[in-house]
């Protein structure tokens, strides 16, 4: 074994301790000490302060070869860092006021499923079985996008013989084959760049395609013209809700192929997950709470309309079990005391409506 170094043990010490203490994240600024996230909370550790001259070490020993030149020349990226006996890691590097700074997050080795994330799975399950299409779980970051993606893929894993494709920059969670066969491909170790992965994937001959992230006008259209030859392809994206999600993708789109892109969407959108955590009145941590869409052909139909202010309607309203609003969803969470009314009413995309919903008035889809 490699002897470690004196600043990578400072650092290693540091992500012992965030990891024993559930921090989601932790940040380091140069002269600072560290910092963790613990429940969406940002709190200072009792250590001394990590010097630039530690902080610009780590990175240049632990950024991998083939990321050296970008380091260099563009001064931030990304890539996952393995601590022994603490665990895996993704890391942004990068530089503010000539200093650098560094953020890790914690990659849980074990994939979770629907129970250990507090989901509600059957609605999830309802996508998962989709057999083409196009599956978008949203939010913003730090919202818990890739591991409810992360179960709905395991529960495929375990239930169904898939050839299952990742394009992930870094890879986040690592799968055992089950019953399904995972190829992994991570950006800058496995594949030179996300274009080349992109465009490479449909000829892989893959069931399940999984892109870390809608970036771009080129990444929607390939997941398009996947869902469109009978492959399902998962992604994330961040967008608060269901409504704002569509109006996102069509900003992929310039205005004179609005018509195109309607049709298109329209019939390979199988449903969005967008979802946010809420502080937990269970112990501390914090609830998932999700806002759900499985399309069917009113949802198709409003899509090639432009009527997404009325699939906002649908959802308040309820269209069924497996479709339903964040004031839906917070609303269980409240009434089922996991959550306090005030922070689901902070949360709430329309608080006025929730505080109705809790006094027993509802909308009428």
């Amino acid at each position: 074994m490699n002897e470690v170094t004196p600043h990578t043990e400072i650092f290693n010490d540091l992500l012992k301790l965030a990891v024993e203490s559930s921090a989601s994240d932790i940040v380091i600024k140069a002269n600072k000490p560290g910092y963790v996230r613990i429940s969406n909370r940002l709190k200072p550790v009792d250590m001394d302060p990590i010097t630039n001259q530690e902080a610009q070490a780590f990175a240049d020993e632990h950024v991998p070869e083939i990321f050296r030149k970008r380091w260099d020349e563009l001064g931030q990226i990304d890539f996952a860092y393995a601590a022994d006996g603490v665990g895996r890691f993704r890391v942004n590097a990068f530089h503010q006021r000539g200093l650098v700074s560094l953020v890790f997050r914690h990659i849980k080795s074990r994939v979770p499923n629907f129970d250990d994330l507090g989901l509600q799975a059957e609605p999830l399950l309802k996508l998962a079985n989709s057999k083409d299409g196009i599956l978008l779980v949203c939010g913003a970051t730090g919202s818990g996008k890739s591991s409810t993606m992360a179960a709905m893929l395991n529960w495929i894993n375990q239930n169904m013989d898939k050839h299952i494709v990742t394009i992930e920059d870094p890879i986040e969670y690592t799968f055992q084959d089950d019953k399904s066969v995972f190829q992994q491909r991570e950006i800058g170790l496995d594949v030179p760049t996300f274009e080349l992965a992109i465009k490479s994937v449909l000829r892989q001959n893959p069931d399940i395609i999984l892109i870390g992230e809608m970036r771009d006008r080129e990444t929607f259209e390939t997941a398009i013209a996947a869902a469109e030859t009978g492959h399902l392809v998962f992604s994330t994206m961040h967008a608060a809700t269901v409504a704002q999600s569509l109006t996102r993708l069509f900003e992929f789109f310039p205005p004179e192929q609005m018509a195109q892109a309607r049709r298109q969407i329209a019939g390979s959108i199988r449903g969005f997950i967008c979802q946010k955590l809420i502080p937990s009145l269970e112990g501390g941590g914090r609830v998932p709470s999700n806002e759900v869409l499985n399309t069917d052909s009113t949802i198709r139909n409003l899509i090639l309309e432009g009527h997404f202010d009325k699939i906002t309607q649908l959802l308040e309203g309820g269209l069924d079990g497996n479709s339903y609003s964040f004031n839906k969803d917070l609303y269980r969470l409240i009434k089922a005391g996991r959550i306090s009314k005030a922070d689901g009413v902070r949360f709430s995309p329309n608080p006025q409506q929730l505080e109705m919903n809790l006094k027993g008035i509802f909308i009428k889809s």
